[in-house]
């Protein structure tokens, strides 16, 4: 028999390629059929991962509710009005939340199942559709959740028993009545659930069929009724990309083109393999950008690796500059905690060591008064850094919105200039100019004054702050043309370096220098202007050199008031409060001990009769009980009534007795709120006692 060595070169090479083909063919059908195993388990296992990511996805959904419906129904106040059926405190105090609980339908039932009152929006008209028979389940379970169908669709309802605040737990008081939310599982349900889950979604009857796509996923979400019967189909539908289709492709194109390519194979190995695994190679020995730019060239795959590597080189360098940005917040993290903890503690420190110093029995009055005035200092210090900081926590979690209102610009500006310029210490060389507009404005302007104010207030101050000798110059000017209003501070003192100027309205960022440090504060006055300019449509910007000084630029849109102003009367004289010759008799309702303690000794400056009541029922009959009270200082968080509740009824039966508001709550919007109740002035805490005589004189007026 003929060896194989002894056949020629060209059978040899016919061998090889029909061997190499039989052997290519044989692989190709185990690849395929390995590939359609795998493809197969990889859906079935892809299709049970989706249907449980549905699954907790809609529990997750209604999660939201669910946490609401248990808050609210351990309320003694909803437990009394299960009782009551009080509509008015309804209204005020459950229908106006309603939009906050995202849902289309609130409803009560007292104990007995019969329906009280609800709320609704325009999705769902029905009245009252909750059958009998889900209280009587609602009564043991204490909670539930199910779906049902009503005429305007189905509806997803979370139902719980009502119980007293105390037993949050509902196993110690039998229930009260009955609170149903109700959502209508319409368009703008599926949308939410389809963004969510990535997924068309959409509701199908039970006994409707369903058409699944070659390339898609699909998971049915039976929904149960109350008796846990199946009211309807929730299909979720997703598209399915991760078949292994084009890999068989590349195995029919790979089997019939190997008969021609292995005849020219040797030739393109080199260009088409060696030469990209070279470049691959040494991309991955030394990162060369011109080796993967070779590589994005070339055809298929490797330029497909190519393109990785570009992406890759491109992420490292993200994530570095992302390294450098964490380690960064890190240090202003650690900067700012070590700044908070300073800055508190400075103030805390003289008020405590200043305090312990007022006990030494031999201290001189003069000593004494130099103590008292550092402790009050250092405590409207603390108080102010306190402010700051819930101001900025305010702004973050966007609590602060714009309150437009027409305002005479610049009577408002000289007042305000008027008002700074007499705050400057006397230990400084220092002028205060006010530039005049030279545009006149033909009408009131529409802005938020207190928030604009609290902007010039913050730059002026913080000119007056840095500038030990100089001036500072403020002023505004009229852009007809760019329809804004443009507002300079402008100072001569230390300058900001260029370091400082890119940071300089970050918050807890202070330029940290020898001037600076004997400064207190967190450094959020620039903050907080520059998160009220941009809340009011505007923007900052400051110019600096070192030794020359600063001059911060803002603006606001300009909009006039095309209102027809309404003539506010003086709140004292529509009280129209008697004159008379002894303002002796003052009620100060307060709970707390030590707070009333201090209203009443500084009252008593003033030979004042104090009277006192812990909370605001009792402030309530004292006044109906006495007619010789002349004022009423009101504490607004206070038990059984709180200071709200109780000026209301005070004011329905005695409406020209003057209430003044004295409160911890000290932001603009607590201080609008409070004088748009009524009320006829309003302090906040910590009590100024120069400030409380100054209201009650304005009110204790003699003619």
């Amino acid at each position: 028999m003929k060896k194989f060595r002894d056949y020629n070169t060209y059978f040899k090479l016919l061998i090889l390629i029909i061997s190499t083909s039989v052997l290519f063919f044989l692989l190709y059908v185990a690849l395929y059929v390995y590939t359609t195993k795998q493809e197969n388990n990889l859906y079935k296992t892809t299709q049970k991962q989706y249907y449980n990511e549905v699954s907790s996805i809609i529990k997750l959904y209604s999660k939201t509710p669910i946490s609401t419906i248990i808050d609210i129904t351990f309320w003694n106040e909803l437990k009394k009005f299960t009782e009551s059926k009080d509509e008015n405190w309804y209204k005020a105090h459950v229908a106006s939340q309603f939009e906050t609980y995202e849902v289309d339908y609130l409803g009560v039932h007292d104990i007995e199942g019969q329906f009280i009152v609800k709320t609704s929006n325009s999705k769902i008209k029905t009245k009252n559709f909750i059958p009998k028979e889900v209280m009587t389940r609602l009564y043991q379970s204490k909670l539930m959740r199910f779906y049902m169908k009503i005429p305007e669709g189905v509806i997803e309802v979370f139902g719980a028993t009502i119980h007293p605040s105390n037993d949050p737990k509902k196993n110690k008081t039998k229930p009260s009545g009955y609170f149903f939310m109700a959502r209508l599982l319409d368009q703008s349900y599926f949308k939410n659930l389809g963004e969510i889950s990535s997924s068309e979604v959409k509701l199908v009857a039970l006994n409707s069929k369903s058409n699944v796509e070659v390339d898609a996923l699909e998971a049915i979400v039976k929904l149960k009724g109350y008796n846990q019967t199946d009211l309807a189909n929730l299909v979720f539908k997703r598209s399915f990309n991760l078949h292994f289709r084009n890999t068989k492709e590349i195995l029919v194109v790979l089997i019939l083109a190997s008969f021609i390519n292995i005849f020219i194979y040797l030739y393109f190995s080199r260009k088409w393999i060696y030469k990209p695994l070279k470049t691959i190679t040494n991309v991955l020995e030394t990162g060369n950008e011109t080796s993967i730019a070779v590589l994005k060239n070339q055809p298929g795959e490797f330029g497909y690796i190519g393109n990785l590597f570009e992406e890759n080189n491109y992420q490292r360098k993200q994530l570095e500059l992302s390294k450098e940005k964490a380690e960064e917040s890190d240090k202003l993290k650690s900067s700012f905690l070590a700044n908070l903890s300073h800055e508190i503690r400075t103030p805390m420190n003289a008020i405590v060591g200043f305090s312990d110093l007022l006990n030494e029995p031999n201290l001189s009055d003069k000593s004494k008064q130099e103590y008292l005035k550092i402790i009050k200092n250092c405590g409207i210090n603390l108080v102010s850094i306190i402010e700051d900081l819930i101001e900025m926590s305010k702004i973050d979690s966007k609590q602060i919105s714009p309150n437009y209102k027409g305002i005479d610009l610049d009577a408002c500006v000289k007042e305000l200039f008027e008002t700074i310029r007499v705050t400057i210490p006397n230990d400084k060389e220092l002028d205060l100019y006010f530039v005049e507009n030279k545009t006149s404005i033909s009408n009131n302007i529409l802005t938020d004054e207190v928030k604009l104010k609290q902007i010039i207030v913050n730059l002026i101050s913080n000119a007056i702050k840095y500038t030990v000798k100089g001036k500072v110059t403020f002023g505004y000017q009229i852009n007809e043309e760019d329809k804004n209003i443009e507002f300079i501070v402008k100072d001569t003192g230390l300058g900001i370096d260029e370091g400082n100027l890119k940071v300089i309205f970050d918050r807890f960022r202070r330029i940290e220098d020898e001037f600076s440090v004997a400064l207190s504060g967190l450094g959020l006055g620039l903050a907080i202007s520059k998160a009220y300019i941009e809340m009011l449509g505007g923007t900052i910007s400051v110019h600096s050199k070192i030794k020359v000084g600063s001059e911060f630029k803002f603006t606001i849109p300009l909009i006039y008031d095309e209102s027809i102003p309404i003539p506010i009367l003086n709140q004292i004289n529509v009280l129209n409060v008697a004159v008379k010759q002894n303002y002796q008799t003052i009620l100060v309702a307060e709970d707390d001990n030590i707070n009333f303690l201090l209203i009443k000794r500084i009252l008593e400056l003033k030979k004042y009769k104090v009277l006192r009541a812990i909370n605001g029922q009792e402030a309530v009959d004292i006044c109906r009980e006495n007619v010789d009270i002349h004022l009423v200082l009101m504490d607004i968080k206070m038990p059984v009534l709180n200071g709200f509740e109780a000026f209301k009824i005070i004011n329905s039966f005695n409406p020209k007795l003057p209430v003044i508001a004295q409160t911890a709550y000290a932001s603009v919007e607590d201080y609008e709120k409070i004088m748009e109740l009524g009320f006829t002035a309003y302090v906040s805490k910590p009590l100024d006692k120069e400030k409380i005589f100054e209201i009650i004189d304005s009110i204790f007026h003699k003619s």
